[in-house]
C-alpha cells in the first residue's frame, strides 16, 4: 500500500459492490462521507461506487444500485479502498477477476478497509494475512476457518491494524466511516456528522458488537432465567454464587451446570459481564462519580470496575464515559435534552 504523501486536494475513497451487496455496507459509507463534505471535510472525500463492468449491483428484491465506475478502470493514487460486505461476499471471494483488482487497488491505496463480509474478500485477496481483523459477529468462526493466517477477533465493532481496517456488521459500517472521519479531519468535524445523522452515540471500535443480553436467545430453562432476570435487575445486590443457588433452591454445582448447559459460561462470569454492561449504562446516563458507578454495579472499587471494564471492552471506564459523554452532551445541545444526573 502506498505511502502517505504530498498535500492533497481531495481524498480519492473508492466503495467496491458485487452483486447480492449489503445496501447498508454501501449507503453508511456513503452517506457518512458526504455529510463530511457538506460539513467541512478538507480535502473534501471524492467518493466513487465500484463494481464489476460497472455493472448494476442487486442488493434484494426490489432494490438495485446503479453506478458509472467500473472497477477495472479505476487507478491511483487512492487514500482508502473500501470493500462492502453482503450474501454475495462467497462469489466475489471466489472471483479471480474482482481478486486481482482488490489486490492491484490495495497497492495503490494509503488505507484498505472493509465492512462485514467484505473482510472475506480482503482475506482471498491475501491482505489480511498476520493481522487482527473482526467481521459481523454470526461469520466470525467461518473467516478464521478460511483464512487461519489472520487473528479474527470477534468482538469489537472495528478494528485497526496498522493500515488495514475491518468491521463488524452493517452499521458498523457508520462507526467506522465517523472514526476514519475522525482520523482525517478530528473529532469536531466526526462529532458534527454523527449529530446530522442522528447518531449521537459515536461508538468506540473496542466496543462490543452486542450486548450479553440480546447476543443469544433467553435460556430455555425457567429456573435459569429466573435467576437471569434476578442478576440483571439488581446488579448491586450479593450475587455470589452460593447466594444466587440458595435463592434458587438448587445447590452451586448444579445451578453451575444449568448456566453452562443454557447460557455457555459459568453465574459468576454471568455476575461479571452483566455488573460491566450495568457500568456501562450508568456512565453514558449519568454523572455519577467512578467509585459511585462501581457502587450501583456490584463492583468493590472503582479499581476493580476498571479491570473488568478493560477486560470487557478494552478500553477503561473513564475513556468510555469521555468518548461517549461527547457525543451525548452534542446531542442534547441540539435537542436540548437533560442527561438524568441521579
Amino acid at each position: 500500500m502506498r505511502e502517505g504523501g504530498a498535500e492533497m486536494s481531495e481524498r480519492h475513497f473508492v466503495v467496491v459492490g458485487y452483486d447480492a451487496a449489503e445496501l447498508l455496507d454501501i449507503a453508511c459509507v456513503v452517506s457518512t462521507l458526504e455529510s463530511a463534505n457538506w460539513h467541512g471535510a478538507d480535502p473534501y472525500y471524492r467518493v466513487r461506487f465500484v463494481t464489476p463492468g460497472a455493472r448494476p449491483v442487486d442488493c434484494g428484491p426490489t432494490v438495485k444500485l446503479h453506478t458509472t465506475d467500473t472497477l477495472e478502470r479505476v487507478t491511483g493514487p487512492i487514500d482508502t479502498l473500501l470493500v462492502a460486505g453482503g450474501i454475495g461476499c462467497q462469489d466475489a471471494a471466489d472471483d479471480k477477476f474482482v481478486l486481482a483488482h482488490v489486490r492491484r487497488l490495495a497497492r495503490e491505496s494509503r488505507r484498505v478497509a472493509s465492512v462485514c463480509t467484505g473482510a472475506w474478500i480482503l482475506g482471498a485477496a491475501g491482505l489480511l494475512d498476520g493481522r487482527r481483523v473482526t467481521t459481523h459477529w454470526d461469520w466470525a468462526d467461518e473467516l478464521a476457518a478460511r483464512h487461519p493466517e489472520a487473528r479474527v477477533d470477534p468482538g469489537p465493532i472495528f478494528v485497526r491494524d496498522g493500515d488495514v481496517y475491518t468491521s463488524a456488521g452493517v452499521t458498523s459500517a457508520l462507526d467506522l466511516t465517523l472514526a476514519l472521519i475522525e482520523e482525517d479531519n478530528g473529532a469536531e468535524l466526526a462529532r458534527t456528522v454523527a449529530r446530522y445523522l442522528v447518531t449521537y452515540l459515536q461508538r468506540p471500535g473496542n466496543q462490543a458488537q452486542m450486548s450479553m443480553f440480546t447476543a443469544a436467545p433467553p435460556p430455555s430453562s425457567g429456573l435459569v432465567k429466573r435467576v437471569v432476570d434476578h442478576i440483571t435487575a439488581n446488579p448491586g445486590a450479593d450475587l455470589a454464587t452460593a447466594t444466587l443457588a440458595a435463592e434458587a433452591g438448587v445447590s452451586e454445582r448444579h445451578l453451575t451446570r444449568l448456566f453452562l448447559k443454557h447460557l455457555g459460561q459459568t453465574p459468576g462470569r454471568f455476575v461479571r459481564l452483566a455488573r460491566t454492561e450495568a457500568a456501562a449504562h450508568l456512565l453514558t446516563s449519568t454523572s455519577l462519580p467512578m467509585a459511585a458507578v462501581a457502587a450501583r454495579s456490584g463492583f468493590g472499587s472503582a479499581e476493580t470496575l476498571r479491570q473488568a471494564f478493560t477486560d470487557a471492552y478494552g478500553i477503561p471506564p473513564s475513556h468510555y464515559r469521555l468518548t461517549q459523554s461527547r457525543a451525548a452532551r452534542s446531542h442534547d445541545a441540539v435537542s436540548g435534552a437533560v442527561a438524568d444526573p441521579a
